[in-house]
């Protein structure tokens, strides 16, 4: 493993995705570990995609406090939970299995609900459990991180610092369906952010992001240069 740090982030290298998800995963249990002594809790947020299924399994497979963990979403598709597309739905198959079946889980879409009354919902369901303890974000070849995708004309309003809520509805302009994710004043209050990349593409993207003040273009700019520290972890 190489580690390089810069003032908003530390960089993590693996030679693989094996050593990557491993290490991460004895971080993240350490993390909530330390969560769960301080206060009796922890929570853990995740986010979907191909990328974090490894170590989805790799956490499921750890014997520790589960119990006492409630597990969420960084963001999902307005879809059934049984949609091949649904967060909720990757999340249970891959990482709330074997000693992780024993967590709690907050889901985000719930049907017959307008779009103002998902975000209330998802902003009080998140508010019993914030700040969260630790947030495991994604990034695309395009830099959105979530669902906070580039020059989407909600991205003013989910990075006002400011905002009531924790939680945004944004409507993609280069991705299917209607999203709810978390905003950038949920995200970087968190006790503890890793960013979890594979491939060089998205390396590339990263080391542009890190220099970028347009976080309209470059939506993870936002969170690498927030205040709060995040540690990345690429193979």
């Amino acid at each position: 493993m190489e580690e390089v740090g810069t003032m908003s982030s530390i960089i993590h290298k693996f030679d693989n995705s094996t050593l990557l998800v491993q290490e991460l995963a004895s971080k993240i249990i350490k993390q909530l570990e330390k969560s769960i002594e301080e206060k009796g809790s922890a929570s853990l947020l995740v986010s979907g995609g191909n990328t974090p299924k490894k170590l989805f399994e790799e956490l499921s497979n750890r014997d520790f406090s589960w119990q006492f963990v409630t597990v969420a979403l960084v963001d999902e598709r307005l879809v059934e939970t049984t949609h091949c597309q649904s967060n909720e739905n990757l999340v249970k198959n891959h990482l709330l299995q074997n000693f992780a079946s024993k967590s709690k889980f907050i889901g985000v879409y719930t049907p017959n609900k307008n779009i103002e009354e998902l975000e209330d919902f998802c902003s009080k369901k998140y508010e019993e459990i914030y700040p969260f303890d630790v947030v495991v974000l994604g990034m695309g070849n395009d830099a959105h991180t979530a669902s906070l995708f580039p020059n989407n004309e909600k991205l003013k309003e989910a990075f006002d610092l400011d905002s009531s809520k924790l939680c945004i509805s944004i409507e993609p302009d280069t991705a299917p369906y209607t999203r709810m994710s978390l905003n950038l004043k949920a995200i970087i209050n968190s006790k503890k952010i890793y960013l979890h990349i594979e491939g060089n593409e998205k390396f590339e993207v990263l080391q542009d992001a890190l220099t970028s003040s347009n976080s309209f273009k470059t939506p993870i700019s936002a969170v690498l240069n927030s205040n709060n520290i995040v540690e990345v972890y690429y193979s």
